[in-house]
């Protein structure tokens, strides 16, 4: 059920977090060379327990492969798109079929235009003032970027005065340090290039596999966000 803001119309409603979101937890991040690279690696990833993927817009072609890949996935994961920095970017994805959007600072612009449309929005935030901001803006949950910067303990402190805010840390987390930063409190976890390695560059797509099978086990540990 979406949150009501106070003093916001319903329109504007917070949107609850995806149920893939919750159970799984991982977010698996692609920034590829070309948008030819993505289905074989969202395959690895979907068939290995990651069901939440986000495509970049840094990558050429991601709006024109998104509707083809979301055709083939959308009944086992939530594909959306990252590096929204534009309004207009953000209706382009929703409606191509972004599962959600996330931009790499506040955006209020994009967050306002994925509110309209009750798509979840994770806008990036680093500071105090910066969080609570992405989140008084309607976030269904800010992305704390760059999170190796700041590590666990950051996180953690974090949620002492802001208890209510649903935290997904990104940015060069590495797959055995996810599970501590869900015991500090994070939602979720941004997993990019430490997950990823080589495999949108030619990489041995099994070698993926293996990496996306042990982040699942090291991340069902800690169980279900509620």
């Amino acid at each position: 059920m979406a949150i009501v803001l106070a003093n916001e119309p319903a329109l504007l409603s917070r949107t609850d977090p995806p149920a893939r979101l919750l159970t799984g937890r991982v977010v698996a991040i692609l920034r590829a060379p070309t948008a030819d690279a993505y289905r074989a690696v969202v395959e690895v990833l979907i068939t290995a327990g990651i069901t939440s993927v986000e495509l970049t817009l840094t990558t050429p072609g991601t709006l024109a492969a998104l509707p083809s890949l979301v055709s083939t996935w959308s009944a086992d994961a939530d594909i959306g798109v990252g590096t929204v920095v534009t309004a207009a970017d953000a209706a382009r994805a929703m409606d191509a079929g972004a599962a959600f959007v996330v931009t790499p600072t506040r955006q209020p612009e994009v967050v306002a235009a994925a509110r309209r449309r009750s798509c979840p929005v994770y806008p990036g935030a680093l500071t105090p003032t910066e969080v609570e901001a992405a989140w008084a803006a309607g976030a269904c949950a800010v992305k704390l970027f760059p999170a190796a910067t700041v590590g666990p303990a950051y996180l953690r402190a974090l949620r002492g005065p802001f208890p209510e805010i649903r935290l997904v840390p990104s940015g060069g987390i590495a797959i055995d340090s996810a599970p501590n930063w869900l015991r500090a409190g994070a939602l979720a976890v941004g997993l990019g290039s430490e997950l990823l390695t080589d495999a949108l560059h030619g990489g041995d797509l099994r070698a993926l596999g293996r990496r996306a099978a042990r982040c699942r086990a090291l991340v069902d540990e800690q169980g279900h966000e509620r």
